[in-house]
């Protein structure tokens, strides 16, 4: 970013300030793809990153942290699972952690949840895809919101962004800073949602394609094909089966969570299963069926989770190529924009 352009700077410090970096640039944090090297690189180049909590065992969970902060001295954050299998083990760790952010995914917390965060000294930050449930999150003491809409990768709402931005980012960021999510993939984007008052953005699909992601080479390949509508939400077939909807590739997996849906919601129908226990399934499902992409290259078995966003995501670069690139282009429109209003 030039040093001449404080407009986007002074747009950016309410964010900055928050997440204690030099731009709100949030790296979204994706299992098995946001590890150690590349939250540290991401903090290292002046954005800031979150570790994903996932259905990580509590032991590996502590190693990752510790060889993120020998990686770097910026501050990072951990994202934690509501609706992992391991989410309370992780609750408990926090005290020990001692992690400067914790960010609540997959669905909502629970007030004494966040209190927890909280007591372990973190700063919260809440998913909300709706007015009440951003000022719910804001009641229960969460610190910042992330508003995500639809488009997004991973466990997704149901709202678009452009629904969201103007049902809670208009009503909200004047209470608490509000970072946004959801197809996000150039600086353009970054000024135009700045402009309207986010405190920052975060970006997920993006980050994928870059240098230092450990996605296997066939997984950035099937992203750099990818057009935007070839990234899909799964069904909820039943309410007896709440399922939270997933956006990803369409390929053989995403026909088998359709399979496993109908099958645990026989079982469910035969109380041979419990409603929790059919939930921890599809969660297993997903967790799984992600590492074989990600990490295997396994692109038609795996879970190809991504954004709609991947029709822009058509190269590779470094992370602080990414960085620059949307600091820089969000600063051009910033001043493109500031030249328009003055030739009205």
């Amino acid at each position: 970013m030039s040093s001449d352009n404080d407009k986007l700077t002074k747009m950016m410090r309410r964010g900055s300030e928050f997440l204690n970096c030099k731009y709100p640039i949030i790296c979204g944090a994706m299992t098995w793809v946001s590890e150690p090297k590349l939250v540290a690189q991401v903090c290292n180049s002046g954005g800031f990153a979150c570790l994903a909590g996932g259905n990580t065992p509590v032991d590996i969970l502590k190693a990752q942290i510790e060889e993120t902060r020998s990686l770097t001295d910026k501050p990072f954050g951990i994202n934690l699972i509501t609706i992992a299998p391991a989410y309370q083990d992780h609750l408990i760790l926090l005290q020990e952690l001692k992690m400067p952010y914790v960010v609540f995914a997959g669905s909502f917390p629970k007030q004494h949840e966040i209190e927890v965060a909280k007591a372990s000294g973190a700063k919260v930050m809440c998913f909300a895809s709706t007015l009440s449930i951003a000022n719910r999150m804001i009641r229960f003491g969460a610190d910042a919101i992330v508003l995500e809409g639809s488009e997004a990768g991973g466990h997704i709402g149901h709202v678009s962004a452009m629904v969201l931005l103007q049902q809670v980012l208009f009503e909200v960021s004047d209470k608490i800073p509000v970072f946004v999510a959801g197809g996000i993939a150039t600086g353009k984007m970054v000024a135009h949602v700045m402009m309207m008052g986010a405190a920052g953005v975060q970006l997920g699909t993006r980050f994928v394609m870059t240098e230092e992601c450990i996605a296997h080479d066939k997984f950035k390949d099937a992203f750099k094909r990818a057009n935007s509508r070839d990234a899909i939400s799964t069904p909820q077939y039943d309410s007896k089966l709440p399922v939270v909807a997933v956006r990803s590739l369409r390929n053989k997996a995403l026909d088998d969570f359709g399979s496993l849906q109908l099958d645990l919601l026989e079982k469910l129908n035969n109380g041979e299963i419990h409603r929790e226990a059919a939930q921890e399934e599809v969660e297993k499902f997903w967790i799984g069926g992600l590492r074989k992409a990600v990490i295997d290259g396994d692109i038609i078995k795996g879970s190809m989770m991504a954004g709609q966003s991947v029709g822009l995501a058509d190269k590779i670069v470094s992370v602080q190529e990414l960085i620059d690139e949307l600091v820089n282009d969000a600063a051009a429109e910033i001043d493109s924009v500031a030249e328009k209003l003055n030739n009205l």
